[in-house]
């Protein structure tokens, strides 16, 4: 999302804000990379599949800066973990 379309973008609902903060309390992430690609993986998944992340690629911790980089030329890949 570019500055024009985030000032564009409308609020959220309150009900919809408050379900969001209810979910977000049962969820895991992880960000980094990997050395395959050069890509800001986001890794998702329910607080109860935490022992599944260590079974996936092991991810590379990446820096701020690194990460508006990648954001900004739109490399980023969001997977939820089951």
């Amino acid at each position: 999302m570019n500055e024009r379309e985030e000032s564009r973008a409308e609020p959220l609902p309150d009900e919809l804000q408050r379900k969001l903060g209810e979910l977000g309390e049962y969820l895991v992430w992880r960000i980094g990379t990997n050395e395959a690609e050069d890509v800001l993986i986001v890794r998702v998944g329910l607080a109860s599949n935490t022992p599944r992340f260590n079974e996936l690629p092991t991810l590379r911790n990446v820096g701020e800066r690194k990460i508006e980089e990648l954001v900004k030329e739109g490399r980023v890949r969001v997977e939820w973990v089951e």
